[in-house]
């Protein structure tokens, strides 16, 4: 190679490394722009709030109720008015929650619903008898029957005949006005005029009548094979429930102990009431159950929200991994190439060298 030719050469290398390592310094500069983006996207995941789920000793509340014979009396809030640091006085409002004896709902039963012989279905709920075992459910009984045909319906609808034999014919007749007494008691609350009734003993060995709807018989779909409702037929029963009545801006005054709880309370009647009635106040503690659903539905919607932002940051980071990782390996490339162009350049160099040498010996020849 001649000296000029060797000259070009080595000025064609220097500018190709010139440019490599300007790409190479282009491809740093990027880098360094993707780890600060990096780098903010981590500090917004060390920022962000971790929602955490509520802890229900948190939401606990105090309840006051008082007594007033067989009435409860819930307080359910107690507002100062702008007499009431001169009066004492404060505007109530409660729920009072009074027992009432009514009929009322006692599990379900599995019943046979079988048609009557000789009768089609009609869907009229006279066309059928049903079971429940071995015992029929009879409507309710007309007690101008016999005193025979009181017995024979007690025995078919559950009780034992022997103890039916026991029973003188003052107390078969009063079963079954008993029996009637209770119907007007599920027709007045539940209505529907026509109910079955069944005997079963409760816990005292007593037989209580149990009632069943007629509309709610004739209307359930029973298996074929079997005759068995496909559900359970709810059943009902003389008992207690409990009517609330709301009471709202009635006068009281409320005495504290010194813990800051209330232990009594004074209510008035009326404006014209100045002594008003005293009650001992009941405290209990329970949960507000409204409220930490309320809070735990916020916490899931939170949570989803983080976990929504956590993925987003996180796809935004691999995305800049992915492309650092494909700089990486360009920068590399570039290294391989200058490493080559350097050592192209160093040849050139001795060829140069060679050349120059061997023109001053020609020279001092």
């Amino acid at each position: 190679m001649g000296m000029s030719a060797s000259q070009a050469r080595f000025l064609s290398l220097t500018a190709r490394k010139t440019n490599v390592e300007y790409e190479g310094q282009q491809i740093n500069q990027q880098r360094t722009a993707l780890s600060n983006e990096s780098s903010n996207y981590y500090s917004q995941l060390t920022s962000m709030t971790v929602p955490t789920p509520p802890v229900s000793a948190d939401f606990m509340k105090v309840t006051y109720s008082f007594e007033n014979g067989t009435e409860t009396n819930v307080v359910t809030s107690l507002i100062a008015t702008p007499q009431t640091r001169e009066t004492g006085v404060y505007m109530l409002n409660y729920v009072q929650e009074i027992p009432v004896d009514t009929m009322v709902t006692n599990g379900t039963n599995v019943v046979s619903k079988i048609l009557k012989p000789g009768r089609t279905d009609d869907k009229n709920h006279d066309s059928y008898t049903y079971q429940i075992g071995n015992k029929y459910l009879e409507t309710t009984f007309d007690d101008t029957k016999s005193v025979n045909d009181i017995k024979q319906h007690l025995i078919n609808t559950g009780i034992n005949e022997a103890d039916v034999a026991k029973m003188s014919d003052s107390e078969l007749v009063n079963k079954v006005l008993l029996e009637e007494q209770y119907r007007k008691l599920a027709e007045e609350r539940y209505g529907q005029d026509v109910w079955y009734v069944r005997y079963q003993k409760d816990s005292t060995g007593a037989y209580e009548p149990i009632y069943y709807n007629a509309k709610e018989l004739g209307n359930a779909d029973t298996n074929e094979k079997t005759t068995l409702t496909l559900s359970g037929m709810k059943a009902y029963m003389y008992g207690q429930a409990t009517e609330t009545k709301e009471i709202k801006n009635a006068k009281a005054k409320v005495e504290q102990d010194s813990s800051g709880r209330y232990i009594s309370i004074v209510v008035f009647a009326n404006e014209e009431d100045s002594i008003g009635t005293y009650y001992k106040l009941t405290t209990s503690t329970e949960e507000d159950e409204a409220a930490y659903n309320d809070a735990m539905n916020q916490y899931f919607y939170d949570k989803a929200q983080y976990d929504k932002q956590i993925q987003e940051v996180n796809a935004k980071i691999e995305i800049i991994q992915v492309q650092d990782k494909n700089l990486e390996l360009k920068l590399k490339q570039l290294d391989t190439e200058e490493n080559a162009i350097q050592t192209e350049m160093d040849a050139v160099k001795k060829v140069i060298s060679k050349n120059v040498e061997s023109s001053f010996k020609t020279f001092n020849a």
